[in-house]
């Protein structure tokens, strides 16, 4: 649903991009090595260091461009594989998580005494099994169409089935045509599940990919991939290019009714609690108890089951797009969401034709992914936590999982941070009303009920069977409460978020490891590294939605009007800020990305402030040898380090989160503030 949790992966890497510093504040002189400090010998503390220095470049002065000095050295010797668009320390560890996972699924002894795992194993293997996907083909998604009723693509068409292929479609196999249809915590009352629906209905990744004339490239690129799949599914090609065309013409009509993300960020004001029965009147193009009934079977509903909608005005206009629109091209858009899903569980002329749209969406060249890291992927995205108990079996000891007791003073720290914040204007007890009821979460082993039935020689089945599985799972939420234990994100997964309706944070297995965290490496490493991506969650919270939320994680308006006006204010800078930043010569939308931006800047200076709590209780640490760096120099380098990027976008960004956090022009040395704090939403920490 709409209600996505936020994550740092997606953003923070633009924190110290093209980072320019004010000359002589961030004036890098280092210090030359003092024979009187206590120096770190240590097996751990010496490879550390290499790899430091290995990922530096110090010909450049850290005053004129911060990101290229942390990770000059690292992009050289990362160059941009082929088949991606972007290339992070994130994704180098989740290749090796991969790894382990590939290792423990292919081990000739496998024999868990876990049946999901075993399941897993079996689903992995039949992704694998290519030459068994070659010889079925397309053959198992024609199969798939004809049962639904056909479509006109490859077939002659004339039914009037609308309702019967929008709940097939959208129900057991989970496509989302016009609308998503979910079920999920209420959040104006997280005790409970609600069905929620908002929009949806578009392949291409933004609404902007269809309206923005300067991507007409891309959309002959998507053109081109609709027709290859119609043709390799069995259609002409002189009437499937017509009939492509006419259902590219509904999704841009579709773009152009799809609400704005930077529109949708207020979600008290999206919010809307309605009854099927308004529901009805508001969207009557579609049956909507007949349509809810079978999509939540075998669950028996009334017209007036409460339903939280989430774009009022875009269901009022899809419903009339829906009513003027031809029947045929309906189905044949329908149809189309169907095989976005199914084909990429079919043979390798389907994921070449992928390829090439890929490269024209985001420049990539031909993918070069070895099958078996495909496999791990598609096994992670549908069976990740039977994968996940795997993983952490083989990786994880039972230190690993004190992380968050070491890091407690974080925690701390941030409550420090919520308490003094005077930009707030409301009293100290409701900040910590507020802040005592989040829970943090760092999560190894969760296992599921899985699917039944998995084969080693029909890949596209065990998909089917997957999503079948999905729908019934929804199903079964609705009249149960929310399960406080149930995450977004696998164990294996290399990132962490916060969610708004539960007040916590979770930490994935997958992101406890160097170079975010290492019980043998210094304190400040491991505050650069997942203390700053604790704190990031932990900062979103505060941001401008998660703001909404109270202590209960409920949806409610729980700040003094005076507190959201300053809050606001402050916010207005970071966006203006923001959108001065520039990638591919386009600015980016500083209103859209603003949460993040604030999880940025908030978890840096809540990290280094429990940094410095650490060294205040605990004294100095001993340095690295060979670096050069002091250990509060090293927290911000070790933090540069852990967001090294490549991307095949072109960023300029002047400047960033490091330029709104006064501690840095004080450890690179002492100097002159960095520049004017006006950016800053969190002032006193």
């Amino acid at each position: 649903m709409h209600l996505g949790s936020r994550t740092c992966i997606d953003y923070v890497h633009f924190t110290l991009k093209k980072k320019i510093f004010h000359q002589n504040v961030f004036q890098v002189q280092f210090e030359s090595p003092d024979p009187a400090r206590s120096i770190c010998l240590t097996e751990a503390c010496v490879t550390v260091a290499s790899k430091i220095v290995e990922a530096l470049d110090r010909s450049t002065d850290p005053c004129q461009d911060f990101y290229q000095y942390a990770c000059g050295g690292w992009v050289r010797k990362n160059p941009l594989p082929d088949g991606r668009s972007r290339w992070s320390t994130f994704n180098s560890i989740w290749d090796q998580n991969q790894a382990v996972l590939k290792h423990l699924l292919e081990n000739g002894t496998f024999n868990s005494s876990s049946e999901a795992e075993r399941k897993t194993q079996s689903y992995y293997l039949s992704c694998l099994n290519e030459q068994r996907i070659d010889e079925l083909g397309a053959q198992p998604l024609i199969d798939l169409i004809a049962k639904i009723g056909g479509w006109n693509i490859t077939e002659s068409w004339d039914k009037d089935n609308f309702l019967d292929v929008l709940k097939i479609v959208s129900g057991p196999y989970r496509a989302q045509p016009f609308f998503t249809v979910g079920v999920s915590v209420d959040p104006k009352n997280s005790n409970s599940n609600v069905i929620q629906v908002d929009q949806s209905g578009l392949f291409l990744p933004s609404r902007d990919y269809y309206l923005n004339k300067t991507n007409e490239k891309v959309l002959k690129a998507y053109l081109d991939y609709m027709v290859e799949l119609g043709l390799l599914l069995g259609g002409d090609k002189n009437s499937t290019r017509v009939q492509m065309q006419q259902i590219l013409d509904f999704e841009t009509a579709l773009a152009n009714i799809t609400v704005p993300q930077d529109e949708r960020r207020d979600e008290e004001k999206i919010y809307h609690k309605i009854t099927i029965a308004d529901l009805q009147v508001l969207a009557p193009a579609v049956e909507w108890l007949d349509y809810l009934n079978f999509v939540l079977s075998p669950l028996e509903l009334n017209d007036t089951e409460p339903v939280v909608v989430y774009a009022k005005e875009y269901l009022q206009q899809v419903s009339d797009l829906i009513n003027k629109t031809d029947h045929s091209l309906l189905n044949n858009y329908m149809i189309w969401n169907l095989v976005q899903k199914g084909a990429s569980s079919l043979d390798q002329r389907f994921e070449n034709a992928q390829d090439k749209l890929l490269e024209s969406l985001y420049g990539t060249k031909k993918s070069c992914t070895p099958r078996w890291q495909t496999c791990i992927g598609n096994a992670d995205d549908t069976l990740g936590f039977a994968l996940g108990a795997l993983f952490v079996k083989a990786t994880f000891d039972k230190q690993s999982k004190e992380i968050v007791s070491h890091m407690s003073c974080l925690n701390e720290k941030i409550l420090n941070f919520a308490q003094q914040v005077h930009v707030l204007m409301c009293t100290p007890p409701l900040i910590h009303h507020g802040f005592l009821g989040l829970i943090a979460l760092i999560y190894f082993i969760n296992i599921k009920n899985i699917p039944a039935n998995r084969q080693q020689d029909n890949f596209f089945q065990n998909m089917i069977n997957f999503y079948n599985f999905s729908a019934r799972v929804m199903a079964d939420q609705l009249r149960k409460p929310p399960n406080r234990d149930q995450w977004s994100m696998t164990p294996p997964t290399v990132n962490a978020y916060y969610m708004p309706t539960k007040n916590g944070i979770v930490f994935p297995a997958g992101i406890l490891q160097a170079p975010f965290y290492a019980q043998d490496h210094p304190k400040a490493l491991n505050f650069g590294g997942i203390g700053v991506v604790m704190g990031h969650e932990l900062t979103h919270a505060f941001d401008d939605q998660g703001r909404e939320y109270d202590k209960d994680g409920n949806l409610r308006p729980w700040w003094q009007n005076s507190s959201v006006d300053a809050f606001k204010n402050r916010t207005e800078c970071m966006i203006d800020q923001y959108t001065q930043y520039t990638i591919n010569g386009e600015h980016i939308n500083g209103k859209q990305t603003l949460g993040e931006n604030i999880a940025d800047n908030g978890g840096l200076k809540a990290a280094y402030h429990a940094y410095r709590s650490w060294v205040q209780k605990n004294g100095e640490e001993k340095r690295l040898p060979a670096v050069n760096l002091t250990n509060d120099q090293l927290f911000f380098v070790g933090f540069a380090q852990c967001v090294c990027v490549l991307h095949t976008l072109i960023y300029n960004k002047p400047d960033s989160s490091s330029s709104d956090l006064e501690d840095v022009s004080t450890v690179m040395p002492l100097g002159t503030p960095l520049r004017d704090l006006t950016g800053n939403v969190w002032i006193h920490l």
